[in-house]
């Protein structure tokens, strides 16, 4: 048994190597491009008007209420009816961004509305506009609290990209079940495809949790500074 996966994995590593290529290059273009329209959804849905608020709030609740599955479906099967016709990466992409920003908006909206408000209070009372006192005292504290809920959005877009081989995206998952059609192994294929999937989880996981240490003992040396002065 053992001998058959090392065979299967040697023959066939390019394929695996292009897969996790893609399904990296797919969680980080959906991660990246998720957490800047989530940040602007966010702010949009705490500091804007009622009617912006009920547009965002809708919008948000629509993509968090609908699978995930459902909105690439719409846009690989349904957006060639009014001739907008996307590749099946295209669509993905797209609908793994669309779901990422709505999930971010709340996670980025629950840590500005942790901030006291007497911090924009205060940076108004220093002759601060409204749009400074968010960019220079909000957002960079935003940042930091929401990193945590970002790292675990990572990890779930990393393991939601097995949802694009559906419509053919040549991700990992589809390497997998190339591959396993040809040698009817799947149940080893498919324990291999795992296998990479929870590889890049956690070198992801180590990676954020070193970069939240950093940004605690930072954190702390600025409070060890202001209780010296």
């Amino acid at each position: 048994m053992f001998n058959n996966i090392v065979e299967i994995v040697v023959n066939h590593w390019p394929d695996f190597l292009e897969g996790v290529g893609m399904t990296l290059l797919m969680a980080m273009i959906a991660m990246s491009l998720g957490t800047f329209f989530g940040t602007i959804l966010a702010f949009l849905k705490v500091y804007s008007n009622k009617f912006v608020v009920s547009i965002v709030s809708g919008f948000i609740e629509i993509i968090r209420g609908t699978p995930m599955l459902v909105q690439i479906f719409i846009f690989y099967f349904g957006l060639p009816v009014y001739g907008i016709r996307m590749t099946a990466f295209g669509a993905c992409i797209l609908g793994f961004i669309i779901n990422s920003s709505a999930y971010q908006a709340e996670y980025t909206r629950g840590a500005i509305q942790s901030i006291e408000q007497n911090q924009m209070t205060a940076a108004r009372s220093l002759g601060m506009t409204r749009n400074q006192s968010i960019f220079s005292v909000i957002l960079p504290q935003t940042i930091k609290r929401a990193i945590p809920a970002w790292t675990n959005e990572f990890i779930y877009l990393l393991k939601y990209t097995s949802l694009a081989y559906i419509v053919g995206a040549e991700e990992l998952m589809e390497k997998a079940k190339v591959i396993a059609s040809r040698n009817f192994l799947f149940l080893k294929i498919g324990k291999e495809t795992g296998n990479s999937w929870y590889g890049n989880r956690q070198i992801k996981k180590i990676a954020s949790k070193q970069k939240l240490k950093k940004l605690l003992k930072k954190k702390e040396k600025l409070k060890n500074m202001k209780k010296v002065a």
